[in-house]
């Protein structure tokens, strides 16, 4: 360490400091059973799924902001069916208050329903600033995609990395959720010897049934060998039990070392409820 270094930039902070979480529109009930269990300026996501309206995504961002959190968004690009559209929802979220950060993804169709086929259109779109958005969130996959190349990964997050600078708003990396820290550690390394600085929020599935999370594994192409269960803590052959993220992120925490992966911190899935991954999140905050 340079003697002239203070202490405290030589240390990363707790991996848990500063989690976020994420909820759909109809988790608003659930939000109001957890707020006690949430730090207040949390971020919590809220996700633009294709059974929900705008008045539904709406509400649940406005419920965020109202209960003392920070809203976050999500815009899926392939939902959207034109610019009036996207236009339609900013103005909304810039209206209630809740425009400042968003979560931009290409999202689930296979063909986009109008002019925005990823994440990187809605960013070079000029809008977001227009409606008061001053930080954006895209997506990172430690362990690829089962759809798509790594070489084409890597390049879509290289160019919304610059994007962002270009559009001069700030941003950050939330990954795909998996089991195993050794490929995230590998990838948190390649993302920052590519140059990509942006702060990274690795993705944990909060406590859940070990049948619900192979099943979001599998559609997502996340990694569940017999050895990686047995890392993370839980039996391929026990699937009606359930399991947290605790060994994992212990793992992670041990192993983090910020010189080489950068700013780094914890964004919680919540397939478990909402309501008990805050509260485990309390938890294993006290207790580590």
């Amino acid at each position: 360490m340079n003697p002239g270094t203070p202490l405290s930039e030589t240390l990363a902070p707790p991996l848990m400091d500063d989690f976020s979480l994420e909820m759909t529109g109809k988790d608003v009930a659930g939000l109001e059973q957890a707020r006690t269990a949430i730090p207040a300026g949390t971020r919590i996501n809220v996700t633009f799924l294709g059974n929900e309206d705008l008045a539904m995504r709406r509400e649940a961002a406005r419920a965020v902001r109202r209960l003392g959190f920070v809203p976050v968004p999500h815009i899926s690009a392939r939902r959207l069916a034109s610019r009036a559209a996207f236009e339609e929802f900013l103005a909304a979220l810039e209206a209630d208050g809740t425009s400042g950060e968003v979560f931009a993804v290409g999202g689930d169709p296979a063909t986009p329903h109008g002019p925005y086929p990823d994440a990187l259109s809605l960013i070079r779109s000029g809008l977001l600033p227009q409606y008061g958005v001053r930080s954006v969130g895209i997506s990172g996959y430690p362990e690829g995609h089962p759809a798509i190349a790594d070489s084409a990964l890597w390049a879509a997050l290289e160019d919304k990395s610059a994007a962002l600078r270009e559009e001069r708003m700030s941003g950050s990396v939330i990954t795909q959720f998996g089991f195993d820290v050794d490929p995230v550690l590998d990838w948190l390394e390649e993302l920052r010897e590519r140059g990509i600085d942006l702060p990274v929020r690795i993705g944990v599935p909060g406590p859940a049934g070990v049948r619900r999370l192979m099943g979001y594994a599998a559609r997502f192409g996340v990694g569940t060998s017999a050895s990686i269960a047995r890392k993370y803590g839980f039996s391929l052959t026990n699937l009606m039990g359930t399991t947290g993220p605790d060994r994992f992120l212990r793992a992670l925490t041990r192993r983090h070392d910020q010189r080489r992966h950068g700013r780094v911190s914890v964004h919680l899935y919540t397939f478990g409820g909402l309501e008990a991954t805050s509260a485990w999140a309390a938890r294993f905050s006290k207790e580590g």
